[in-house]
C-alpha cells in the first residue's frame, strides 16, 4: 500500500442521524416503511446533534477519511424545489468540523433515503426521479463544493432498485421485477447525471460511485448450476458494472429480461457511462447459486451475525476482476466490515475478537488485489458506529464503537484499537519504504 494510501470508516445519513423531524427534514421513503414495521431512524446515534464529539472519535482513531452520505429529504424536503438552508447548514458545519481535524470528507449523496413525495410520484421507477437527482446534486455541490474534493453519487445502486422494488426486503418494499429494473436504470442514470452537476459546481471535485458486489459462484459441479451463477452475476454484478464502464447492459441479461426492461433512452447509456474519476467497491462475502437458481450456504462455512458467509477472497477476486476484466479507474474499497453479536463483558468493554479476525482477512485480500496489480487507492471500514441496520433495526451491530442505545453512550470496542494501530502501523511502513507502490507488511 502507498503512502498515499486512504484510511477511512464509513456512515450513512438515515442509519446514524437521528433528528428524523428537526429543522425542515422532509420524511424519506424509510421513516414511512419503518412506521409498519418497527424500528425506526428517528434517534439512531443522534450523530445530527453529536457530530462534534463524534469527529473526535475520528481523530483518536487516526482516520485519514470519513465517508457520510448527505440526506436528500434534509436538504430537499419534497424531493424537488424548496431548498431546506438549515439541512445544508449542517453537512456544512460537518465537513468544516472534519477538514479542522484534517480529515477528509467523502461525501455520498444516496444512501436510499429516497423522498417520501418523490416516491408518492413512482420513485426510481420513473425517469423524473432521475431528474431530480441531478438537481438535488447540483445544490449540494453548490453549497460543499469550495471544499470537498471526494464525491459519490450513489451507494450500492443494486440494493436500492433489487431489495426496494423487486425483492420487498428494503423500502420501499415492492416486489416486482419491472420495477426493479426500471429503478436500477433509473439509478445508473441520475448518477451520469448528477456527476455533471457536482464537476459544474465544484472543479477540483473526484466523482465516483460505489458499487456492491458479490462474487456469484456455482454451488456444485453440475453444468446448470455455472448457468444459474452466470446469470446471477448477470442481475447482481454486470448490469452495473458493464453500464458504467462500458456504456451497455449485458447481452444475456438484456435477452433474458426483454419484456421487463425499461424504455432507454438513444442517449442514456453514454450519459450512465461518463468517465469516473474513481470506482467504489463494497464487498462483505459471495453468492452460492444452485441449479435451479436459487441461493445456498456452504454446508459449514463460517457466518456472521448477518448470516453471510465469511469468505475473505471474494474482495480479492471483485477487485481483481474490475482490474482484469474493466477498463476501471482507481479503485477504493469503500465498505469492508462484519455484524457479531457484541456484547459488553464485565468490565465494560467489548472484546469483539471475530471482527479483528474479519477485518484482518480483509486487509489481507487488499493487499493481495494490490500486489497482483489491482490499483486501490484506500478502504472504509463499515461502519464507525453500531446503527440502524436497515431491515434489521438495531439487532445487528457493525460498528468500531458500540452504541449503548438507551443512552446513546459512544464505547469503543477492541477492533477500535485494532483499526487504530494497523493504521499508524501502515503509514510507518509505507513511510519507511520509501516506494510509492509498495505493498506494507502487516503489523
Amino acid at each position: 500500500m502507498t503512502r498515499d494510501f486512504i484510511w477511512g470508516v464509513a456512515t450513512s445519513a438515515y442509519q446514524i442521524e437521528g433528528a428524523a423531524q428537526a429543522e425542515g427534514r422532509g420524511e424519506s421513503i424509510w421513516d414511512n416503511f419503518h412506521a409498519r414495521t418497527g424500528d425506526t431512524g428517528a434517534i439512531a446515534c443522534d450523530f445530527y446533534h453529536r457530530y462534534v464529539r463524534d469527529v473526535s472519535l475520528l481523530e483518536q482513531l487516526g482516520v485519514d477519511a470519513f465517508r457520510f452520505s448527505v440526506a436528500w429529504p434534509r436538504v430537499l424536503p419534497e424531493g424537488r424545489g424548496h431548498v431546506n438552508r438549515a439541512g445544508l447548514d449542517f453537512y456544512d458545519r460537518l465537513v468544516d468540523e472534519l477538514l479542522a481535524a484534517g480529515i477528509e470528507p467523502f461525501v455520498n449523496l444516496y444512501h436510499w433515503d429516497l423522498p417520501l413525495r418523490l416516491h408518492e410520484k413512482g420513485g426510481w421507477p420513473v425517469r423524473a426521479t432521475a431528474e431530480a437527482f441531478a438537481e438535488y446534486a447540483s445544490v449540494v455541490a453548490s453549497r460543499l463544493g469550495d471544499r470537498v474534493v471526494y464525491w459519490s453519487t450513489h451507494n450500492e445502486p443494486y440494493c436500492a432498485s433489487w431489495l426496494g422494488y423487486g425483492l420487498g426486503e428494503h423500502a420501499p418494499g415492492e416486489t416486482s421485477t419491472r420495477a426493479a429494473f426500471a429503478a436500477a436504470h433509473h439509478l445508473l442514470l441520475s448518477h451520469g447525471l448528477a456527476v455533471s452537476e457536482i464537476r459544474r459546481h465544484a472543479r477540483a471535485a473526484q466523482v465516483g460511485i460505489i458499487v456492491d458486489s458479490w462474487p456469484a459462484h456455482p454451488a456444485s459441479d453440475d453444468p446448470r448450476a455455472d448457468a444459474a451463477a452466470w446469470a446471477a452475476d448477470g442481475v447482481r454484478n454486470r448490469w452495473f458494472f458493464d453500464a458504467l464502464l462500458r456504456g451497455r447492459y449485458p447481452d444475456d441479461v438484456v435477452a433474458q429480461y426483454a419484456a421487463d426492461l425499461p424504455a432507454i433512452g438513444d442517449d442514456d447509456l453514454a450519459q450512465i457511462a461518463v468517465p469516473l474519476d474513481w470506482l467504489g467497491i463494497n464487498n462483505y462475502s459471495r453468492t452460492l447459486v444452485d441449479a435451479d437458481g436459487s441461493i445456498v450456504r456452504a454446508p459449514s462455512a463460517p457466518l456472521t451475525a448477518m448470516h453471510w458467509e465469511i469468505c475473505p477472497s471474494a474482495l480479492t477476486e471483485v477487485l481483481l476482476r474490475i482490474h482484469e476484466e474493466y477498463d476501471a479507474p482507481p479503485l477504493y474499497v469503500t465498505e469492508f466490515g462484519a455484524a457479531f453479536d457484541d456484547v459488553r463483558t464485565h468490565d465494560g468493554r467489548i472484546h469483539d475478537v471475530d471482527r479483528i479476525a474479519f477485518l484482518d482477512a480483509s486487509v489481507e485480500a487488499i493487499d493481495a488485489a494490490i500486489a497482483a496489480g489491482a490499483d486501490v487507492r484506500g478502504a472504509f471500514v463499515w461502519s464507525l458506529f453500531d446503527n440502524f441496520e436497515w431491515a434489521e433495526g438495531y439487532s445487528k451491530r457493525f460498528g468500531l464503537v458500540y452504541l449503548d442505545y438507551p443512552t446513546l453512550a459512544r464505547i469503543p470496542k477492541a477492533s477500535f484499537v485494532w483499526y487504530r494501530d494497523l493504521i499508524a502501523a501502515r503509514r510507518r511502513g509505507a513511510a519507511q519504504s520509501g516506494e510509492s507502490r509498495m505493498v506494507a507488511p502487516l503489523p
